[in-house]
Parts: C-alpha cells; structure tokens; sequence
C-alpha cells in the first residue's frame, strides 16, 4: 500500500504535503508546531488535517507491520497461496486482516477442534457440502464410534455442526457480511431484570427517565 497516495487522497492534499508533514512527524515535532510554525513545509496543512493525517499514518503503519507478520505465520505453516497473499496485501482494515487471519491463527480447543479428533470433519462436510443424498442420520451411523467417544447418531451430528459453524466463523466473505449485516438491520434491546425494577421503583431518589431505558430498543445504526 501506498502509504502517502492513500492518506493524500483521504485528506484531500498534494503527495509533497503528506510527505513533508510526515517528515517532521518522524523527526518528533508535535502537530501544533507543525500547523503553527512549519506551513512553509506542509503547504499550509490546517490542525484538524494534520491530526487526520497523523492518525491514519499510524493506522495504515500499524496496519503494514500486522499484514506482514500475518502472511509471515501463514507462510511458515506452509498455507500461504497467491490468492490468500494478494487478500491480505490489499486489505485495507485491521479487522479484514484479522478475519483473513482467523482460519491460520493457532487454536486451543474447541467443540470443534474435538469434534474433528474424533474423525468427524467427513460428517461435516457432507453435511455443508450436501454431497449426499441419502439421510443425514444414516449417513451419520457411519460415525459413530464409542471408542472415539461418539456414542450417538445425534453426538456425530451435533459435531459435525460444531465444525461446520466454526468454518463458517473463521471464513472472512461471511464474518463481513454478518458484520455489515447486524450494523444496517440489527437492534439493540435492553431489559431489566425484576430486581432491577425494584430498586428503581423503591428508590425515591430514581430520575423519571430512566424508567424509559428499563426496557429500550434502538437501531444498531441510529439514523
């Protein structure tokens, strides 16, 4: 990434006034004394840019230095393709990297992670793939397995579930679109608890409004 292109385009300035901004930036002059005394060098950057500009180049640097050590952890556990390399090179969110990230990440155990150490990932993937057409319950039979600890059709089916949920939570495309999803359609309720009345309701000293946020609903995203 671009570093300097990237924050021009946001702030709304020439490449030469992010480059010279953050020269003086590097060399430990605070943004007051750049907006005040270094507008020669800036172009005339106001505060406000400048703060906008020292903001995201910490961000955007943060963000580089994470990308790096990411595709380093995958490169070294022998996962990392050109496809998943050209993702994470171009992501431009901590929490995309970090979602890219999730399925290489080391784990500690899981439902899921048990699940497959009792050979139940085939399960899983009839199931997500719907690769058969035979009954789930009977295609499940074939798994189970006291000696390995699956002692029900309903044991292999609910771990066969624990791993499918975990392969949808560490897929980026749908943690993203959840994520979108809960921020333009989801809500916010909150609901008091008896107790909680109570103590409003005996306490003399309770504001009145607050009898309005007992039970209070509100878009995720207000308008």
């Amino acid at each position: 990434m671009d570093i300097i292109k990237k924050i021009s385009e946001e702030i709304g300035c020439r490449t030469s006034q992010t480059e010279a901004a953050v020269k003086l930036i590097d060399e430990g002059n605070t943004i007051p004394f750049i907006a005040r005394y270094r507008k020669e060098a800036t172009g005339a950057l106001n505060d406000e840019q400048l703060r906008a500009l020292h903001e995201r180049l910490t961000y955007l640097r943060n963000l580089e230095d994470k990308k790096a050590q990411v595709i380093a952890s995958i490169e070294e556990q022998g996962k990392l393709t050109p496809e998943l390399r050209a993702q994470i090179e171009s992501a431009e969110t901590m929490v995309l990297v970090d979602d890219l990230y999730r399925p290489y990440r080391p784990k500690r155990k899981t439902r899921a992670t048990v699940a497959k150490d009792k050979g139940l990932e085939g399960l899983a993937n009839i199931i997500s793939l719907q690769m058969t057409s035979t009954p789930i319950r009977t295609e499940a039979e074939k798994y189970v397995s006291t000696e390995k600890g699956v002692e029900t059709v309903d044991d292999a089916i609910a771990g066969a579930m624990d791993i499918i949920a975990e392969n949808i939570s560490d897929t980026a495309d749908y943690r993203t679109k959840i994520r979108d999803l809960t921020t333009k359609k989801g809500f916010i309720n909150t609901t008091a608890t008896d107790r909680m009345v109570a103590k409003a309701i005996n306490n003399p000293m309770t504001p009145l409004f607050l009898f309005t946020l007992l039970t209070f609903t509100m878009p995720f995203t207000a308008p």
